[in-house]
């Protein structure tokens, strides 16, 4: 051991994400493994600020690894943005004697972590807990796996129906700035367009191609992410409709189903690891840096490298997927 941490203390922040409890679980019996006393921060930042704050033990975070969610719930804290509200968290850390900190969460729980130990000097680990996959430093994060499962297991069961009465469908899947799932859920679910907002004029490109199918193949399925430069399902829909007033046009929106369910075992095993490195590495003096899996190796990235620097979408894929839907 590096340093002589005797304390450290989780949490969840930002949007739950299948594998949350797996990756708490990991954490706190790893703590438990280098002698560490482990506490939970209930409710993320807002919990730290008001000193919702309790010890585990192995036994707190057993039969938790299956559950979705989060045990230790989760919430977005606006005063935790302010300098009074950070004070307020690190008092409360401080008088239970906190050495450090693992975060689990996405962006905003990264730069919280960031601000904190900037201020006050507090040694943070960050976790990538987001269904988004679009944090940098980690090839999958906690909860994606689950996330695109359940998102072409929607577009199975409405594909049978979209058959059924020879309708075009938009499904609308999560990710405001980044297509992730829409891509992978789409190239699974085998849809004839999909929209991301990494890409401009899929429009113009999916219309070419549908006229192209149109004649031989009667219903057709979209995967839109909510954030795309084109518009939301609903507005894409309109569009086509526009162009193919004949046509019977039906949209779904999966919102946040897509955030809920078991973890899949990918989920599991990603978190599992994840949380068991980010104790070894606050343990061993490493701090300020997220935890990631990249060509199945763990490494670990600064906060502001993860924060700022853009996740891109797998070209590739989407090269592929083009050529898929001809």
């Amino acid at each position: 051991m590096k340093n002589q941490l005797k304390k450290i203390a989780v949490f969840t922040s930002g949007g739950d994400a299948p594998g949350m409890n797996a990756c708490l679980r990991a954490v706190v019996r790893a703590g438990v493994h280098f002698d560490l006393e482990i506490y939970g921060i209930t409710g993320g930042y807002q919990g730290m600020i008001e000193n919702n704050i309790h010890l585990l033990n192995a036994g707190s975070v057993g039969n938790i690894i299956q559950y979705g969610g989060t045990i230790l719930k989760t919430a977005r804290s606006k005063e935790f943005m302010t300098p009074e509200g950070r004070k307020k968290a690190y008092n409360n850390l401080k008088e239970i004697g906190i050495d450090g900190l693992v975060c689990i969460g996405g962006n905003g729980t990264y730069t919280g972590a960031m601000t904190l130990q900037n201020e006050y000097g507090i040694p943070c680990i960050g976790c990538p807990g987001t269904i988004d996959n679009d944090l940098y430093g980690t090839d999958f994060t906690i909860g994606y796996d689950t996330a695109i499962n359940t998102a072409m297991d929607a577009i199975d069961k409405i594909r049978d129906t979209a058959d059924a009465h020879n309708r075009v469908f938009f499904i609308e899947v999560m990710g405001r700035h980044s297509g992730h799932i829409a891509l992978n859920a789409g190239i699974a679910g085998g849809a004839e367009g999909i929209f991301v907002p990494e890409k401009d004029n899929e429009f113009a490109d999916i219309i070419c191609t549908y006229e192209k199918k149109s004649r031989t193949k009667q219903f057709s399925i979209f995967v839109v992410a909510e954030g795309d430069e084109e518009g939301h399902a609903f507005e894409l829909a309109k569009k086509f409709q526009e162009n193919y007033p004949e046509t019977d046009i039906r949209v779904t929106v999966l919102g946040h189903i897509q955030r809920g369910g078991k973890p899949s075992a990918n989920d599991r095993i990603l978190a599992s690891r994840i949380g068991a490195h980010a104790v070894k590495a606050l343990v061993e003096g490493i701090n300020g840096q997220a935890v990631g899996i990249v060509n199945d190796q763990v490494c670990f990235t600064p906060f502001e490298t993860a924060i700022y620097h853009k996740k891109e979408i797998n070209e590739n894929l989407w090269v592929m997927n083009n050529i898929l839907t001809r």
